[in-house]
């Protein structure tokens, strides 16, 4: 019987490419990602009390705003993002079509409320720092962080898969769609943000020079 070859521990080896190979464009680096903040990614955002930084690691994680581009823009079966945001801050009251999950990564509390209809709100919860939320498809969903917490803290998304701006999406309550008419930022049937006011380009250095784009 032949002697079996002897193996090297890969973990030992030197690499013997250059580069990444076919990890090319596959690593997202939190130093790079928070140089690329999307003030303005929904029709909720300028509206207080919703004011907050996005962040797109992979795919298009429910954008309303098409001047963006996700870190990672190999195609996923999931889709990422992350949220950062100041007491009393978060996403207006909405809903998808899929499943999305969150994280809180930093010691804050985040609340999340939610109801079955697009104006009724039924329970909450809070969730902290490695808790995970799973919110199902067309549950009405709103969230923030908690009241009381100190400076600002970040969420972690997960997303199903979906195309972008082939639907409406989100689909935000009726007083949310009327408070973003009022500051002039209206999404069409598509899920596009389509009208912004003059004064956007300034609101978008408001929110950043606020929250800003440190960890």
């Amino acid at each position: 019987m032949a002697d079996e070859p002897i193996h090297e521990d890969p973990r030992q080896q030197r690499p013997t490419g250059s580069g990444l190979g076919e990890m090319e464009g596959r690593i997202s680096r939190f130093a790079e990602l928070i140089e690329h903040p999307i003030p303005l990614m929904f029709i909720d955002s300028p509206l207080p009390h919703h004011q907050r930084l996005n962040y797109a690691v992979i795919g298009d994680t429910a954008s309303e705003n098409p001047n963006f581009s996700p870190m990672i823009t190999t195609p996923h079966g999931f889709q990422i993002g992350m949220v950062k945001a100041e007491p009393g801050c978060g996403p207006a009251y909405h809903t998808h079509d899929y499943i999305e999950c969150f994280v809180p990564l930093t010691d804050h509390k985040w609340r999340f409320y939610w109801g079955p209809e697009e104006d009724t709100v039924t329970h909450e919860a809070t969730i902290e720092k490695w808790d995970l939320i799973s919110l199902p498809p067309k549950l009405w969903r709103g969230f923030e962080v908690a009241e009381g917490e100190d400076g600002p803290a970040w969420l972690f998304a997960v997303l199903e898969p979906h195309d972008v701006f082939a639907f409406k999406d989100p689909y935000w309550s009726p007083y949310v769609v009327k408070a973003a008419e009022r500051q002039g930022y209206v999404a069409d049937e598509s899920g596009k943000m389509v009208k912004t006011p003059d004064d956007a380009a300034a609101l978008e250095q408001e929110i950043l020079k606020r929250i800003g784009s440190s960890r």
